[in-house]
Protein backbone atom coordinates (compact mmCIF):
# COMPACT_ATOMS: atom_id res chain seq x y z
CA UNK A 1 0.00 0.00 0.00
CA UNK A 2 1.30 3.85 -1.15
CA UNK A 3 2.01 5.84 2.24
CA UNK A 4 0.24 9.41 2.05
CA UNK A 5 2.52 12.18 2.30
CA UNK A 6 1.51 15.98 2.73
CA UNK A 7 4.02 18.65 2.39
CA UNK A 8 2.43 21.99 4.12
CA UNK A 9 4.47 24.68 2.13
CA UNK A 10 3.55 28.30 4.37
CA UNK A 11 3.79 31.89 3.22
CA UNK A 12 5.26 33.44 6.47
CA UNK A 13 3.06 36.07 8.32
CA UNK A 14 3.05 40.18 7.55
CA UNK A 15 6.16 41.42 8.28
CA UNK A 16 7.05 45.48 10.30
CA UNK A 17 7.53 46.91 7.01
CA UNK A 18 6.56 50.64 7.64
CA UNK A 19 8.57 52.20 4.56
CA UNK A 20 7.26 49.79 2.07
CA UNK A 21 10.77 47.98 0.58
CA UNK A 22 10.58 45.59 -1.26
CA UNK A 23 12.70 43.26 1.25
CA UNK A 24 13.82 40.09 -0.33
CA UNK A 25 16.53 38.78 1.44
CA UNK A 26 17.71 41.68 3.40
CA UNK A 27 18.66 40.59 7.30
CA UNK A 28 16.27 41.95 10.44
CA UNK A 29 13.11 42.15 8.65
CA UNK A 30 10.32 40.64 11.34
CA UNK A 31 6.82 40.00 11.94
CA UNK A 32 4.92 43.00 12.50
CA UNK A 33 2.72 41.94 15.41
CA UNK A 34 -0.39 41.07 13.04
CA UNK A 35 2.14 38.88 11.49
CA UNK A 36 2.85 37.22 14.81
CA UNK A 37 -0.53 36.92 15.40
CA UNK A 38 -0.61 34.99 12.17
CA UNK A 39 2.01 32.69 13.09
CA UNK A 40 -0.07 31.63 16.03
CA UNK A 41 -3.28 31.27 14.38
CA UNK A 42 -1.34 28.56 12.13
CA UNK A 43 0.37 27.22 14.88
CA UNK A 44 -3.20 26.63 16.55
CA UNK A 45 -5.00 25.68 12.96
CA UNK A 46 -1.96 22.70 12.57
CA UNK A 47 -1.16 21.37 16.00
CA UNK A 48 -3.36 18.31 16.01
CA UNK A 49 -2.48 17.49 12.32
CA UNK A 50 0.64 14.48 11.92
CA UNK A 51 3.26 17.17 11.05
CA UNK A 52 6.32 15.60 12.25
CA UNK A 53 8.86 18.30 11.15
CA UNK A 54 8.91 21.97 10.53
CA UNK A 55 11.52 23.53 7.83
CA UNK A 56 12.16 26.97 7.46
CA UNK A 57 14.41 29.81 5.14
CA UNK A 58 16.71 31.02 7.14
CA UNK A 59 15.25 34.77 6.50
CA UNK A 60 14.15 35.87 10.79
CA UNK A 61 10.22 36.49 8.91
CA UNK A 62 10.28 32.55 7.87
CA UNK A 63 12.08 31.18 11.33
CA UNK A 64 9.35 33.66 13.30
CA UNK A 65 6.68 32.25 11.77
CA UNK A 66 7.64 28.40 12.06
CA UNK A 67 8.36 28.67 15.70
CA UNK A 68 4.42 28.75 17.06
CA UNK A 69 3.71 25.10 15.30
CA UNK A 70 7.25 24.27 16.24
CA UNK A 71 6.90 24.91 19.86
CA UNK A 72 3.56 23.11 20.03
CA UNK A 73 4.73 20.00 18.34
CA UNK A 74 8.10 19.91 20.46
CA UNK A 75 10.32 19.84 16.94
CA UNK A 76 13.25 22.34 16.21
CA UNK A 77 13.12 23.86 13.25
CA UNK A 78 15.37 23.04 10.27
CA UNK A 79 16.82 25.66 8.43
CA UNK A 80 16.96 25.18 4.49
CA UNK A 81 18.14 27.34 2.19
CA UNK A 82 16.36 25.78 -0.82
CA UNK A 83 13.42 27.21 0.23
CA UNK A 84 14.44 31.14 0.94
CA UNK A 85 12.85 34.05 -0.92
CA UNK A 86 14.17 34.81 -4.45
CA UNK A 87 16.99 37.23 -4.99
CA UNK A 88 15.95 40.75 -6.41
CA UNK A 89 18.50 43.44 -8.19
CA UNK A 90 15.33 45.87 -6.86
CA UNK A 91 15.72 44.58 -2.79
CA UNK A 92 15.60 47.16 -0.11
CA UNK A 93 13.81 49.94 -2.56
CA UNK A 94 10.34 50.61 -2.94
CA UNK A 95 8.33 49.71 -6.36
CA UNK A 96 5.17 51.32 -6.07
CA UNK A 97 4.15 52.47 -8.89
CA UNK A 98 4.63 56.12 -9.29
CA UNK A 99 7.22 56.64 -6.36
CA UNK A 100 9.21 54.18 -6.29
CA UNK A 101 12.77 52.51 -8.11
CA UNK A 102 11.32 51.97 -10.87
CA UNK A 103 10.06 55.64 -11.98
CA UNK A 104 14.12 55.79 -12.53
CA UNK A 105 15.89 55.41 -16.04
CA UNK A 106 18.53 53.45 -14.26
CA UNK A 107 16.41 50.86 -13.32
CA UNK A 108 14.59 50.07 -16.47
CA UNK A 109 17.82 47.94 -17.80
CA UNK A 110 16.60 45.48 -15.18
CA UNK A 111 12.98 44.96 -16.73
CA UNK A 112 13.82 43.85 -20.67
CA UNK A 113 12.86 40.37 -20.06
CA UNK A 114 9.23 39.62 -17.61
CA UNK A 115 9.64 35.73 -18.41
CA UNK A 116 12.75 34.94 -17.15
CA UNK A 117 12.72 37.37 -15.05
CA UNK A 118 15.74 39.64 -15.71
CA UNK A 119 15.66 41.52 -12.48
CA UNK A 120 16.06 38.87 -10.14
CA UNK A 121 16.34 34.84 -9.70
CA UNK A 122 15.35 33.42 -13.23
CA UNK A 123 11.76 31.09 -12.33
CA UNK A 124 13.28 28.10 -13.85
CA UNK A 125 15.99 28.38 -10.58
CA UNK A 126 13.10 28.95 -8.03
CA UNK A 127 11.35 26.20 -9.28
CA UNK A 128 14.21 23.71 -9.44
CA UNK A 129 15.29 24.59 -5.64
CA UNK A 130 11.77 24.24 -4.53
CA UNK A 131 10.93 20.96 -6.20
CA UNK A 132 14.13 19.55 -4.72
CA UNK A 133 13.52 20.63 -1.64
CA UNK A 134 9.80 19.32 -1.50
CA UNK A 135 11.05 16.08 -2.75
CA UNK A 136 13.49 15.99 0.18
CA UNK A 137 10.68 17.12 2.47
CA UNK A 138 8.39 14.03 1.05
CA UNK A 139 11.10 11.66 1.60
CA UNK A 140 11.80 12.66 4.84
CA UNK A 141 8.01 12.72 6.11
CA UNK A 142 7.16 9.69 4.55
CA UNK A 143 3.63 8.32 5.59
CA UNK A 144 3.14 12.15 7.55
CA UNK A 145 3.11 15.92 7.16
CA UNK A 146 5.53 18.36 6.89
CA UNK A 147 5.69 21.73 6.76
CA UNK A 148 8.04 23.95 4.56
CA UNK A 149 7.90 28.13 5.77
CA UNK A 150 8.93 30.28 2.67
CA UNK A 151 8.14 32.88 0.83
CA UNK A 152 4.80 34.32 -1.81
CA UNK A 153 7.06 34.31 -5.00
CA UNK A 154 9.42 30.35 -4.32
CA UNK A 155 5.92 29.17 -3.07
CA UNK A 156 3.54 30.75 -5.70
CA UNK A 157 6.41 29.25 -8.17
CA UNK A 158 6.49 25.46 -6.76
CA UNK A 159 2.66 25.05 -7.70
CA UNK A 160 2.83 27.00 -11.14
CA UNK A 161 5.61 24.17 -11.41
CA UNK A 162 3.86 21.30 -10.22
CA UNK A 163 0.74 22.01 -11.96
CA UNK A 164 2.73 22.15 -15.58
CA UNK A 165 1.88 25.82 -15.90
CA UNK A 166 4.01 28.72 -17.42
CA UNK A 167 6.31 30.05 -14.26
CA UNK A 168 5.76 33.68 -16.07
CA UNK A 169 2.92 35.22 -14.64
CA UNK A 170 1.50 38.82 -13.28
CA UNK A 171 1.97 39.14 -9.50
CA UNK A 172 -0.87 40.41 -8.84
CA UNK A 173 -2.55 37.28 -10.05
CA UNK A 174 -0.88 35.17 -7.41
CA UNK A 175 -3.31 33.07 -5.12
CA UNK A 176 -0.49 33.43 -1.99
CA UNK A 177 -1.73 35.52 0.53
CA UNK A 178 0.12 36.14 4.20
CA UNK A 179 -0.15 33.26 6.41
CA UNK A 180 -1.48 31.03 3.76
CA UNK A 181 -0.65 27.20 3.09
CA UNK A 182 -0.33 25.24 -0.39
CA UNK A 183 -0.68 21.98 0.73
CA UNK A 184 0.95 19.42 -1.58
CA UNK A 185 -0.62 15.70 -1.50
CA UNK A 186 1.28 12.27 -2.21
CA UNK A 187 0.37 9.14 -2.68
CA UNK A 188 3.71 7.24 -2.66
CA UNK A 189 5.89 9.64 -4.90
CA UNK A 190 2.47 10.44 -7.13
CA UNK A 191 1.32 14.03 -6.64
CA UNK A 192 -2.77 13.59 -6.28
CA UNK A 193 -3.86 17.20 -4.95
CA UNK A 194 -2.63 20.55 -4.05
CA UNK A 195 -4.83 22.50 -1.87
CA UNK A 196 -5.06 25.81 -0.52
CA UNK A 197 -6.22 27.28 2.05
CA UNK A 198 -5.84 30.14 4.41
CA UNK A 199 -6.53 29.38 7.96
CA UNK A 200 -5.90 33.74 8.93
CA UNK A 201 -7.67 35.07 6.44
CA UNK A 202 -9.79 37.89 9.01
CA UNK A 203 -6.35 38.69 9.55
CA UNK A 204 -4.96 39.37 6.45
CA UNK A 205 -7.83 41.58 5.69
CA UNK A 206 -6.17 43.64 8.26
CA UNK A 207 -2.58 43.64 7.05
CA UNK A 208 -1.23 46.65 5.79
CA UNK A 209 -0.07 46.93 2.00
CA UNK A 210 3.13 46.62 1.20
CA UNK A 211 6.19 45.30 -0.80
CA UNK A 212 7.97 42.59 -0.51
CA UNK A 213 6.71 38.09 -0.06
Amino acid sequence: MSEQTIVHLLRHGEVYNPDKILYGRLPGLVLSDLGHQMAERVGETLKDRDIVEVWASPLERAQQTATPLALAKGLDIVTDDRIIEADNVFEGQRVSIGDGVLKQPKAWKHLYDPFKPSWGEPYKQIAARMRDAVFSARESARGHEILLVSHQLPVWTSRLDFEDRRLWHDPRHRQCNLASLTSLAFDGDDLKAIVYTEPASDLVAKAHKGAGA
